[in-house]
């Protein structure tokens, strides 16, 4: 019993089945339909797109037995014919396999000969970039002036290797890569035609590991109902794909997010129980990061992601932190092969991006655990031992946390003392962010009124507001309301602008220090040049 493979079974047979191809589709039917059809056409994109498939409908357009036309019926033997391979005027040749100049003579010399039973002989070559260079040369004159019957059809994954001498000679139409949506759709329909049932998170997970090549999306297909038994089920196939779960890539950004290096460490463990392929676990942690850092300067873009709290994340963290991360998450990917095994480098890679934060950028402290109490031997019994009156017990110190609220802290009136207040309060993470970018305008009473950025003004969610406006009443001892104030003024002073300007001035007397030091100076003078943006001050370091 044979069985044929979905990817060949459901190859569209017309362009009105082609998914995701419309500019090309476009172009070629009114080109057939205004009989302007060019001798020579170059299919450039990536694997499984429908750089072949395009070509082969194209050829039944200009063969079909019904007349020429951007809809060939089929059914007559010509479009059967060339849909079963069989086609004597569908020259299919294989470029990996047919590289030298002979083979290109051959072909050359037959082209001269009419077509045996259509209108126009038709020239398919796949991967047209693998052949030689003689063959390129040898091909040019026929492909730039060929018999009036005969079209060339060119197909190539790679177009940078072609010569500009052969590019300049054909219409090029670039394949675009697939969306996931497009192919979990096609891949919709194909099995409700076919009976299997399925789950959306299946043809979702399915889609995503296709990696925009509907071909591949269906190979995978084929296996998944093969593994699954028919029924396809989100666990199965990310089990047969090996991939994780986003709530799995929720659970490392919270780890990270709350610097916990133990819930880290278990989330890791998870993971590694399903054997995923770590490079596409990084690849996910690096989607999820790019769209938490679109949420945080794009307010208008909404996530695709639907496990992950892209929101929730992007009011947490802070952009610079997310860059960072994505950078490592690239990294990491890179230096993967590198590593001692595939789960150290992840290992690393996620306890890199623990170990750093950017300079200037307020992260929570590490998550500590106090280690488990050490059993000590019991001590030998004493025959008389002497009796000692109980010590008064002594009152225990506050945190420095708690010790810098309790600090009585008064209303600030002016800019200075707002500044002055916050920076004794040296708020960590997200409040740290907010404060640092705030400014004062004015107070009425107990209502604080404040500025804010207007390129950041959009991330102040209210949970965010009331948690600053709870830290402030518990400095203040007394409850406080906050006005905040989209930054009209552009001199407003804030504890980040307060800080920069600080770093600038130390960097500048740095240099000033070491250019004018006699030592530089005398090394300067004997052709020494000084490397742009490499002095830092010491505090910098």
């Amino acid at each position: 019993m044979s069985y044929l493979v979905l990817a060949r079974k459901w190859r569209p047979k017309r362009f009105a089945e082609l998914v995701g191809q419309q500019h090309v589709v476009r172009a070629l039917s009114h080109a057939l339909e205004t009989g302007r059809v060019h001798h020579a056409f170059l299919f450039t994109g990536t694997r499984g797109v429908g750089k072949t498939t395009i070509a082969r409908i194209f050829a039944k357009s200009l063969n079909c037995e019904s007349g020429t036309s951007k809809d060939p019926c089929g059914v007559c033997g010509t479009c059967t014919d060339i849909d079963n391979g069989r086609y004597p005027d569908l020259i299919e040749i294989d470029a990996a396999s047919h590289t030298g100049v002979d083979d290109v003579r051959a072909l050359i010399d037959n082209a001269q000969y009419m077509p045996s039973r259509g209108r126009t002989k038709v020239y398919l070559i796949d991967e047209v970039h693998m052949l030689s260079k003689n063959a390129f040369n040898a091909l040019l004159k026929t492909l730039e002036e060929p018999p009036e019957h005969v079209k060339f059809l060119l197909a190539t994954t790679d177009p940078e290797k072609l010569p500009v001498t052969v590019l300049s000679r054909c219409l090029q139409f670039n394949l675009r890569r697939l969306e996931p949506e497009q192919i979990s759709g096609q891949m919709e329909h194909i099995l409700a035609a076919e009976g299997i049932g399925f789950d959306a998170e299946s043809l979702a997970l399915l889609a995503d590991a296709a990696d925009g090549s509907l071909r591949d999306g269906l190979s995978l297909l084929d296996q998944a109902i093969a593994y699954t038994g028919g029924s396809l089920q989100a666990e199965l196939v990310q089990s047969m794909l090996g991939t994780v779960d986003r709530s799995q890539i929720e659970q490392v950004l919270s780890a990270l997010t709350a610097r916990d290096g133990e819930a880290l460490m278990a989330a890791i463990e998870q993971l590694a129980s399903f054997a995923p392929d770590f490079e596409q676990v990084l690849d996910r942690l690096a989607q999820a990061l790019h769209e938490i850092q679109l949420a945080q300067l794009v307010p208008t873009y909404r996530p695709s992601l639907q496990r992950v709290s892209v929101k929730t994340f992007a009011q947490q963290l802070d952009a610079q932190l997310v860059q960072l991360w994505y950078q490592m998450a690239v990294m990491g990917r890179r230096d993967l092969h590198f590593a001692p095994g595939a789960r150290v480098g992840f290992e690393m890679a996620l306890l890199r991006m623990l170990a750093f934060v950017p300079a200037g950028v307020d992260a929570p402290d590490p998550v500590t655990r106090p280690a488990p109490p050490v059993q000590k031997a019991p001590a030998p019994p004493s025959v008389a031992a002497p009796r000692h009156e109980a010590a008064a017990p002594q009152a225990e110190s506050p945190p420095p946390a708690a010790a810098a609220t309790a600090a009585p802290a008064a209303l600030p009136d002016t800019p200075e003392q707002w500044l002055q207040l916050l920076a004794r309060l040296s708020l960590k993470g997200p409040l740290g962010q907010i404060g640092a970018h705030t400014g004062f305008v004015a107070r009425n009473g107990t209502q604080l009124r404040l500025s804010y950025p207007a390129d950041l003004y959009d991330s102040l969610s209210q949970g965010l507001c009331e948690r600053f406006e709870n830290a402030l009443g518990e400095a203040f001892g007394s409850p406080v309301q906050l006005k905040f104030e989209k930054l009209a003024e552009a001199g407003v002073q804030t504890l980040h602008g307060r800080q920069t300007e600080t770093k600038l001035n130390r960097q500048n007397e740095a240099e000033a220090e070491f250019q004018n030091h006699p030592v530089v100076n005398a090394l300067l003078a004997e052709g020494a040049q000084i490397i742009p943006d490499s002095i830092r001050p010491l505090e910098l370091k």
